[in-house]
């Protein structure tokens, strides 16, 4: 349709000697950014073009919001007229109304597209709350689609379109209902995963790689179970819009370069979820709210304490040690970044060191440092003996860690001269 008003709008004129047109790129999309706009830009500048003027078929597409502004400039600075069907020839900006008619379009275009997703999203609010429809994507793990019957639209209906549905995969459902079951037993997720690797258990990528090209299939993962745990869907309800894609400037110090898409999760009051069950429940509701308390909270045991939280730095990797529990004592340990879900043959083995190692050495570090920055200027009496209390409010309000070496069992302070004391 585009080409034949293009060349109704040039008959008589001239001829078409070149075609330019995006397929699947939004008009949205800044000229630079599309691929056939982008090769014209590069042809204007080529003095052996074989043009001078550029006919476009649909203004709405070609110049969306302020679009034309940016544009009208290089068609002139290039000499190439721009004729558009609403005129019936080319575009003159010492005619009245001819650039003001060229915005308007642009004004309209950016209108409809704003419209138009309104209209969408109004549309599958009511579709998913109202009436529970399966309104495309991937099939949850534990599901498959069946057919539904005609589509409800009667025009679609006559065409043979038809919907789907969510059913019980009978080879993967089960798996759905242990990770809950496992979980509601207070399993953490990091050992429903190892489990379920340990089992061979095929992962979702794996189990259905037709429609996870994407993936490796390589194992289960961490997020993986965490993200069937918080999929609202396995309770029977349908459920949109846990998603939203934002429109962020490229670079807000050049408007120009338009935006780019980011998917950003939406939160749970903003999601459409259906008045009633729309497919067979994997979990009761509130089987899947227990689930949701469990990985919310983190208790602490009440009596244990950790002097050193945040203080100790593993020397094989520099991430922060973590707090534990072990054998009735406070400790700390470092992964490297490995979870027990997903080892790796080969690693470096975990860092590890009980605080009762450290905090006796503690008040002799605070000796060697307080001879570069004197503990009278951080409100310490030097003529007392310093504290492992004394100690760890040094660090703490300084801001210095303690840099742990498992190999030399040292403790390395974070300070300019990195003072170094020897644990054992």
């Amino acid at each position: 349709m585009a080409v034949e008003r293009a060349g109704a709008v040039v008959s008589g004129h001239g001829r078409v000697v070149a075609e330019y047109f995006d397929i699947g790129h939004s008009r949205a999309l800044p000229w630079a950014r599309r691929p056939e706009a982008a090769a014209l830009i590069a042809d204007l500048a080529d003095p052996e073009r074989g043009f001078d003027a550029l006919i476009i078929g649909s203004s709405e597409r070609a110049f969306y919001g302020n679009q034309f502004a940016s544009m009208a400039p290089l068609f002139e600075h290039f000499g190439v007229q721009l004729w558009v069907p609403e005129l019936g020839g080319v575009v003159d900006p010492q005619v009245a109304g001819h650039e003001e008619l060229m915005i308007l379009l642009g004004i309209i275009a950016k209108r409809e597209i704003t419209r138009t997703r309104i209209r969408v999203r109004t549309a599958m609010l009511v579709q998913t709350r109202d009436q529970g429809r399966y309104l495309g994507g991937r099939p949850p793990y534990g599901y498959r689609l069946v057919d539904a019957g005609l589509h409800p639209n009667r025009a679609l209906a006559r065409r043979g379109v038809r919907l789907n549905r969510l059913d019980t995969d009978p080879h993967t459902a089960p798996v759905v209902r242990w990770i809950f079951a496992q979980r509601l037993e207070g399993h953490s997720v990091a050992r429903v995963t190892r489990a379920l690797n340990d089992a061979g258990i095929p992962c979702p990528s794996a189990a259905d790689p037709g429609r996870n090209p994407h993936r490796d299939g390589g194992g289960w993962r961490l997020p993986t179970v965490a993200a069937i745990l918080a999929n609202p869907r396995y309770t029977g309800r349908q459920v949109w819009n846990r998603q939203r894609t934002d429109h962020d400037l490229l670079d807000p110090d050049n408007t120009a370069l338009g935006h780019r898409e980011v998917m950003r999760r939406n939160e749970p009051e903003d999601w459409a979820i259906s008045d009633t069950q729309a497919h067979p429940a994997l979990v009761t509701e509130a089987d899947f709210v227990t689930a949701q308390g469990i990985r919310a909270s983190k208790e602490t045991v009440p009596g244990r304490t950790y002097l050193l939280a945040g203080l100790l730095v593993c020397g094989l990797c520099q991430r922060r040690m973590e707090s534990c529990w072990s054998n009735g004592r406070a400790a700390y340990r470092c992964r490297h970044g490995y979870t027990s879900a997903t080892p790796k043959p080969g690693r470096a083995p975990n860092a590890y060191v009980r605080e009762d190692r450290v905090v006796p050495h503690l008040p002799a570090l605070l000796l060697r440092l307080a001879t570069v920055g004197g503990l009278e200027s951080e409100g310490a009496d030097a003529r007392l003996a310093p504290t492992v209390a004394d100690a760890i409010e040094y660090l703490r309000s300084g801001g210095t860690t303690l840099t742990y070496d498992p190999a030399g069992g040292t403790i390395t302070a974070g300070t300019e001269r990195a003072e170094r004391i020897l644990i054992g």
